[in-house]
C-alpha cells in the first residue's frame, strides 16, 4: 500500500481541528466539540472560526492555515460552499478531513457538481476525506467521537470487539444506541456518507490490520469500485469475520438510497455473488446485523451447525428448535450416555432430549448440569433460554453459566424472552459480558452467524 493511500491516521490522531466551531449549543459543531471532550480525546483540539478568539477555554483560529501543528483530522461543520472556499486556501497542514456537511451529491445534479469540485480540490491538496454528509468516527480505542448527536439522545457503547462500517449516519446512530442499551460494545463505528474519497474498501484495509477489531459489520448502499471491494473484503475475511447488510435491493429502496447518499445501488445479484466469493456473511435485516454485532463481540465462528438447546419452558424450546431448522442449523438428539447422566441430576419431569426442558422446578445448578453433562463433541454451540418465572431460579445463574462458558470453549448464547422483569434479570448476563437475545428468533439468528451464515430466517 502506498503511503498516500494509508488512512490509519484517522484512527490514531494526535490533533483535531474543528472548522466551524461555535459556543452556541444549538450549532452542530458545538455538539461535536462536546462529543470529543466527553469521549476523553487526549490529543490537541483546535477550534477554527474567524468570529471568535476563544471557545470554551480553547484558543480559536480564524483559518486552519494559522495552526502551526499538523492536523490529523479536520472536521468540517460548515455549509457546502464554505467547505470548498476553505479548501481553496492554505490547508497544507491537513492530512485528513471528516466532512459532516450535507448539500452535495444527495441533493441532485447541482449538488453532484459541488461534490465533483470537492473531489478535485481534495486530490489537489493531497487530503484524504470521509463524507460529505456523514457523522464520521466513533472510536473507543483512540477516544474520538465526531458525531453531532448529543449523548442524551444517542447512547454511546462501551469498548467492544466489533467495528461497524456504514454509509448511513442514521444507521450508525441507531445501532450504537441499541447496542449500548443491550450491553454490547464496539471498537470503532465509521460513517463515511457520500464517499467522495474514503470508502468501505479503504476502511476494510485498516480494520483487517486492526488488532482491536475482532469482527466487522458492514451496512452497504452501494459499492463504487467492485474489484477493489472484492480484494479488500477477501483480505479482511481471511483475518476476521465480516457480516454485511445490503440495502436498496429493490427499486423503492434503491430510489431512497439515491436521495440519501447519492448512491447508485446496482443489481443486488452482483452483491450477493460478491459476498459469496469473498466469504462475507450476508444478513437480511437490520435486526440480524445487530444480533451479529452482539454475538461476535464475544465469540468467534464455529466449524459446525449443531445446536444444543436448554430451557425451562417447553414451548420456547420448540420455537427455538423450529427456528434452527429454518435457518439451516441442526438440533441433534442427545447421546444415550448424556441422557442417562442428565436424568440423575435434573428434576423428575425434565425432558432430556434436545431441547432439554428443565421445567418449572428448575434450580440454577440444573442449567450448568445440563451444559456439563452433554459432551462438547455432541454440539457446536448452545442456546440457553431462561423464563424467569420458576420460583427457585435466581439471577446468580448468570455467574454459573458464564463460568462454564469461559471454560468450555464453545459459544453459549442466552435467550431471555419477556418484558421488563425478564430484561432486568437478564442484565446479570449482560453485566458479565455475555450476549443476551430477547426473542428465540434473535438468538437463532446470532447462532446462524456463528455457523457461517448458512441459511437465513424467513
Amino acid at each position: 500500500m502506498n503511503p498516500e493511500e494509508c488512512i490509519d491516521f484517522f484512527f490514531k490522531p494526535e490533533s483535531i481541528a474543528l472548522i466551524g466551531a461555535s459556543p452556541n449549543p444549538e450549532k452542530l459543531s458545538h455538539t461535536v466539540l462536546e462529543s470529543l471532550r466527553k469521549m476523553g480525546f487526549k490529543g490537541k483540539l483546535y477550534p477554527v472560526n474567524p468570529g471568535y478568539k476563544e471557545i470554551e477555554g480553547l484558543k480559536c483560529y480564524s483559518a486552519p492555515g494559522e495552526i502551526e501543528d499538523r492536523i490529523d483530522i479536520a472536521i468540517f461543520a460548515v455549509p457546502a460552499k464554505a467547505v470548498l472556499e476553505i479548501l481553496k486556501g492554505p490547508v497544507e497542514n491537513i492530512r485528513g478531513a471528516i466532512i459532516v456537511s450535507s448539500g452535495f451529491r444527495e441533493m441532485g445534479p447541482g449538488g453532484k457538481k459541488t461534490e465533483d469540485e470537492l473531489r478535485t480540490l481534495l486530490k489537489e491538496k493531497g487530503i484524504r476525506a470521509m463524507g460529505p454528509n456523514c457523522l464520521g468516527i466513533y472510536d473507543t480505542i483512540s477516544k474520538v467521537d465526531t458525531f453531532f448527536i448529543e449523548r442524551e439522545k444517542i447512547e454511546r457503547p462501551a469498548r467492544g470487539g466489533v467495528s461497524v462500517l456504514t454509509q448511513s449516519g442514521s444507521f450508525a446512530a441507531v445501532i450504537m444506541d441499541e447496542l449500548a442499551n443491550e450491553g454490547a460494545g464496539v471498537a470503532r463505528v465509521i460513517s463515511y456518507g457520500n464517499k467522495v474519497d474514503v470508502d468501505e474498501s479503504d476502511c476494510l484495509d485498516v480494520l483487517a490490520r486492526d488488532e482491536a477489531t475482532k469482527a466487522v459489520a458492514l451496512y452497504i448502499e452501494s459499492v463504487g469500485n467492485g474489484r477493489r471491494f472484492l480484494e479488500a473484503a477477501s483480505n479482511c475475511v481471511k483475518k476476521k469475520p465480516v457480516v454485511a447488510l445490503k440495502v436498496g435491493k429493490r427499486e423503492p429502496g434503491a430510489r431512497a438510497a439515491s436521495s440519501h447518499t447519492g448512491a447508485i445501488s446496482g443489481r443486488y445479484e452482483a452483491y450477493e455473488a460478491a459476498f459469496r466469493k469473498t466469504g462475507i456473511i450476508e444478513v437480511a435485516s437490520y435486526e440480524e446485523l445487530k444480533d451479529a454485532c452482539k454475538v461476535l463481540n464475544r465469540y468467534s465462528p464455529v466449524a459446525g451447525k449443531r445446536v444444543l438447546i436448554i430451557t425451562d419452558g417447553g414451548g420456547i424450546g420448540i420455537s427455538i428448535a423450529d427456528s434452527c431448522e429454518e435457518a439451516g442449523l441442526k438440533v441433534p438428539e442427545l447421546s444415550e450416555t448424556a441422557a442417562r447422566r442428565l436424568k440423575e441430576k435434573l428434576p423428575t419431569f425434565a425432558s432430556v432430549r434436545n431441547p432439554i426442558d428443565l421445567t418449572g422446578s428448575v434450580r440454577d445448578e440444573h442449567y450448568v448440569a445440563a451444559l456439563e453433562e452433554v459432551s462438547a463433541g455432541e454440539y457446536d454451540l448452545a442456546i440457553v433460554s431462561l423464563l424467569w418465572g420458576p420460583p427457585l431460579l435466581t439471577e446468580e445463574v448468570a455467574e454459573k453459566v458464564r463460568n462454564f462458558a469461559d471454560s468450555c470453549g464453545k459459544p453459549v448464547l442466552i435467550s431471555s424472552p419477556g418484558g421488563k422483569f425478564s430484561r432486568e434479570m437478564a442484565s446479570a448476563f449482560t453485566n458479565s459480558g455475555m450476549p443476551v437475545f430477547f426473542t428465540p428468533e434473535s438468538a437463532v439468528r446470532a447462532a446462524a452467524v456463528l455457523c457461517g451464515g448458512n441459511g437465513q430466517l424467513k
